[in-house]
């Protein structure tokens, strides 16, 4: 099934979450590549693609796991939150109707 994690960042974090960003992806790639992963990006500050030193808001990620035990599991080791980015992490079920 597919879920949902929607997590919302710390204020003022945009450092944190620059160094945390390599191992953060590595993880994104692994779901890549195993064709778990619908979507994944971070939600700019400002309403620009690139928001430079105004940074982001928190993060998307859809994806499959076995269950919202797995997906949560997988949510909490994230590197944003041992890096002290994320403040929230919501995880639920999500079911994609389009595209």
């Amino acid at each position: 099934m597919l879920y949902a994690i929607i997590a919302t960042d710390i204020a003022n974090t945009l450092n944190q979450r620059l160094q945390a960003r390599p191992d953060h992806l590595a993880r994104l790639e692994t779901l890549k590549k195993e064709g778990r992963l619908i979507l994944a990006g971070p939600h700019p500050a400002i309403d620009i693609n690139d928001p430079g030193d105004a940074g982001f808001t928190g993060s998307l990620v859809v994806a499959e796991f076995n269950n919202q035990l797995d997906a949560q599991n997988w949510a909490d080791e994230d590197p944003y939150i041992k890096a002290g980015v994320y403040d929230k992490v919501i995880v639920k079920p999500f079911k994609k109707v389009l595209p």
